[in-house]
């Protein structure tokens, strides 16, 4: 692959399309220019070239990049090699390149006239979910151990600022809902009389822990285990055993 002009005007083109061939809503397509300038040795003749190619970029007199949708200009870039710009150079530049630019519109929007309707299936996928900042730890865990086996879990990456902003992103829309349902879970606030179904992890001699959430343990004490007498926890539950459980 080789390349004989600008290729960041270029790659300003083709990210706007790949924006919309993905289906990401933006506001409008932008292209970008260069525009180069070849002056007399005592500035008083010159030419703008639109366009430039490399050879007219080492000889010439200046690099203007300008980039920006139909209805104006989004960011200029500009490198000289000679002492300055006179106010007429700039205006004829800005207003050949605006030409060129919208040629350039014209012929993106051929081929693709606005974003898909549709996200694409190779687009990541994001969702931001809000909790309270003090719920922040339970989220991170022990030494990062929580989060990273909720990325490990979901295949998604999770970013928690510190206004309690999480960012899920992943790959798939189911992979990034089951990180949203677990973060929800997690920071939830549990109340008595709530049911669940959950897994016991550890037995000792006055009840056991069941895992209410991923992460999150509530203690069966040997009291509410039975109807009648329960000397020994393990006469009625076992480790890894699931069993339905009320907040009380």
């Amino acid at each position: 692959m080789s390349s004989n002009g600008s290729t960041s005007m270029a790659s300003t083109c083709g990210s706007s399309l790949s924006l919309m061939d993905a289906g990401v809503p933006i506001t409008e397509p932008v292209a970008g220019i260069a525009c180069g300038l070849i002056t007399s040795e005592d500035l008083s003749e010159y030419k703008i070239l639109t366009d430039i190619v490399g050879i007219e970029d080492f000889s010439g007199d200046m690099d203007f990049k300008v980039a920006g949708t139909k209805n104006g200009i989004t960011a200029v870039q500009l490198d000289v090699k000679i002492a300055g710009l006179t106010l007429e150079l700039i205006e004829t530049t800005l207003t050949q390149s605006k030409v060129a630019r919208l040629q350039i519109l014209e012929k993106m929007n051929a081929v693709l006239p606005a974003a898909r309707k549709q996200m694409s299936k190779y687009a990541p996928k994001i969702k931001v979910v809000k909790i309270d900042t003090e719920k922040i730890g339970e989220v991170i865990g022990p030494g990062g151990k929580v989060i990273r086996n909720i990325m490990a879990q979901t295949n998604t990456t999770l970013d928690v600022s510190d206004d309690g902003s999480v960012s899920i992103t992943g790959t798939s829309e189911e992979d990034v809902e089951k990180a949203v349902n677990w973060v929800s879970m997690l920071t939830r606030q549990i109340k008595a009389g709530e049911e669940f179904e959950g897994e016991v992890k550890r037995i000792l001699p006055f009840g056991a822990f069941v895992e209410l959430v991923p992460g999150k343990e509530g203690m069966v004490h040997v009291s509410q285990m039975s109807v009648g007498y329960v000397g020994n926890p393990n006469d009625v539950v076992q480790i890894g055993q699931k069993v339905k459980v009320r907040v009380i």
